[in-house]
């Protein structure tokens, strides 16, 4: 059973009430930092994680794409909220002390040193990790497709869309873009959208045909637009250059700071290697078991071109 994919993401505000365990989000203010600019490398003595653990709080940029990292209610919320809630706890750092930004701006404010990790879901890839270092896979989740009620072009997948000349939605910035485009899809037949509820709503207006996301995304937006005639099929995985693309997802980190990160798969890995444990955590948000990495998904493999 294949172990697939989480892709890049992107954004729309939940509508959904109060979450429990979320974090409590504070007005964003500025503080002088005691890294070298846009690499992450501690001044003087101190380490970044002792400097973390010395101020208290770990800056962390957001792009309010629920289920993965979003804003509601005054709160954050979300997957890698909650996982690195859990882990930065962990490690003396009681408190997430997040920034709310664009997707396609996370990488380079996290290089800009406007925060000190990416708490986004974002998918690994060797264009990604060539810029930035990547903690180890948080979870693994398929691509999917969402269409019409009834699906009634009789779409499956990628391939079949690129078959029956379909348009197809697309976050902007996000990994699907090149899946389609690898699946036969073409140029002009892709549609890129700034946030989830764009896709959904571009749907059912008829301006696309399907809209590509991974699942968990997909049945987190059908839960949040109830009575939408929309349906979300099954997952696939797609390929690039005869390649399955997991797309696994997770938290980012400047060039330089390999220590921190270092320090925070440890305390990931209890989390990933204790299904039970990981659901308790961010099951509320529709992970299960189905979407823990597999111990044999590594990182350093994922960025390998």
């Amino acid at each position: 059973m294949p172990r697939p994919v989480d892709p890049t993401r992107r954004g729309f505000l939940s509508r959904t009430a109060l979450l429990a365990g979320a974090v409590l989000i504070p007005p964003v203010t500025s503080a002088c930092s005691r890294t070298q600019p846009g690499t992450g490398a501690p001044k003087g003595d101190a380490t970044l994680l002792d400097r973390l653990r010395e101020q208290g709080f770990v800056r962390v940029g957001f792009a309010g794409e629920a289920p993965f990292g979003f804003q509601d209610g005054g709160t954050l919320a979300g997957e890698a909220p909650t996982l690195h809630r859990e882990i930065f706890t962990a490690l003396g750092v009681p408190e997430l002390r997040p920034a709310l930004t664009d997707f396609g701006a996370l990488i380079p404010g996290l290089l800009a040193d406007r925060f000190d990790v990416v708490s986004a879901g974002m998918a690994i890839t060797p264009e990604r990790c060539a810029k930035v270092l990547f903690s180890d896979p948080e979870f693994v989740s398929p691509t999917a497709l969402m269409v019409r009620k009834g699906n009634p072009l009789g779409l499956a997948d990628l391939a079949s869309c690129a078959e029956r000349g379909v348009t197809v939605g697309v976050l902007t910035a996000a990994v699907e873009a090149s899946y389609a485009k690898a699946s036969g899809v073409a140029p002009s037949a892709v549609k890129a959208l700034a946030k989830q509820q764009d896709g959904l709503d571009a749907l059912v207006a008829g301006r696309i045909d399907a809209f590509a996301l991974t699942g968990i995304s997909l049945r987190w937006l059908a839960k949040v637009n109830e009575g939408a005639d929309v349906e979300v099929l099954e997952p696939f995985v797609p390929e690039l250059d005869g390649k399955p693309q997991y797309s696994p997802g997770g938290a980012v980190f400047r060039p330089g700071a390999g220590a921190l990160r270092d320090a925070f798969n440890r305390e990931l890995s209890g989390i990933t290697g204790d299904p039970a444990r990981y659901v308790r955590l961010i099951g509320r948000y529709g992970f299960t078991e189905r979407e823990v990495p597999p111990s044999s998904l590594r990182t350093a493999d994922l960025c390998r071109a």
